[in-house]
């Protein structure tokens, strides 16, 4: 079973690019589809953002009364920091580990397994078109709540809010395929509910999500700087703030791709380990 569920999800030789593409579009598609009937969670959801933003504003405006630059921080910089922060957490979040998941317990992976698609692709393309229907219902409208509240900085320039929108999209694949590899470990560990809610809290920790990375020690700096988490959220801000300029734009982004081809080769690579031993639960 291990060796035929391998097989399909190798995409055909002979299938051309147009035909592959157009098969993983219609899997965004469906994301984008079924995202629909949950309108109202991103309703609420931006409630939740500004929620968050809010309170950051309260505790680095109570923190910069004492000082007026930190880490090379000022407070705009800072709060525009925090808030296009979670601005672009609405985008690149996705529930792929968590799906996956539920996939095996609930024995509905058998139906991916039978499909002539590499599940990786199909998953991540079915999330690309759930992002996109957040960025019209959350992204935005977050965004837009916040810059008439705060006073949160513009991009430096046109040519910096670029590479932060392409750094952005970037995000997404990165955390895509991380989720991802973190979801094949429920084919043989079952449950991995633990296993999520430490993954959710690293990864906006080391993300820089919940505080920049250069307000950490410097030996967990120089550890964050070989991993793929700074890329997430980190870079991306710094890019929007033009805290990075000239070549450092280009080494950021490259360093970046090169991180989201590896993050999507290790999920490749840990679907192909534990497909394996594949069990099937429940229906």
């Amino acid at each position: 079973m291990a060796t035929e569920a391998l097989a399909a999800a190798t995409p055909r030789d002979n299938v051309s690019l147009m035909q592959y593409c157009r098969t993983y579009a219609e899997f965004a598609r469906m994301g984008f589809v079924d995202t629909l009937a949950y309108r109202l969670r991103y309703y609420t959801g931006i409630v939740t953002y500004f929620i968050y933003v809010s309170v950051y504003y309260f505790i680095w405006k109570a923190i910069f009364a004492h000082s007026s630059r930190i880490e090379g921080f000022d407070f705009s910089q800072i709060l525009t920091y925090v808030s296009v922060g979670w601005i672009i957490r609405s985008f690149y979040f996705n529930n792929i580990d968590q799906d996956l998941a539920n996939q095996v317990t609930e024995g509905t992976l058998v139906m991916n397994l039978i499909k002539p698609v590499h599940l990786e692709s199909a998953m991540i393309a079915q999330a690309l078109g759930q992002s996109v229907f957040r960025l019209a219902l959350l992204t935005v409208p977050t965004a837009i709540a916040l810059l008439l509240v705060y006073p949160v900085r513009r991009p430096a320039s046109t040519l910096h809010f670029a590479v932060f929108f392409v750094s952005v999209v970037f995000s997404f694949f990165i955390v895509a395929g991380i989720n991802f590899a973190v979801g094949t470990l429920a084919i043989r560990l079952k449950s991995i509910l633990g296993l999520l809610r430490a993954k959710y809290f690293l990864l906006e920790l080391f993300s820089g999500l919940l505080l920049p990375i250069s307000f950490f020690p410097a030996p967990l700096q120089k550890l964050l700087a070989l991993l793929p988490f700074q890329y997430i959220s980190y870079v991306p801000v710094l890019l929007y703030l033009g805290k990075i300029n000239g070549r450092g734009i280009i080494r950021a982004l490259g360093a970046q791709f090169l991180w989201v081809v590896a993050m999507l080769a290790l999920g490749d690579w840990m679907w192909r380990w534990s497909s394996r031993k594949i069990t099937i639960q429940g229906g």
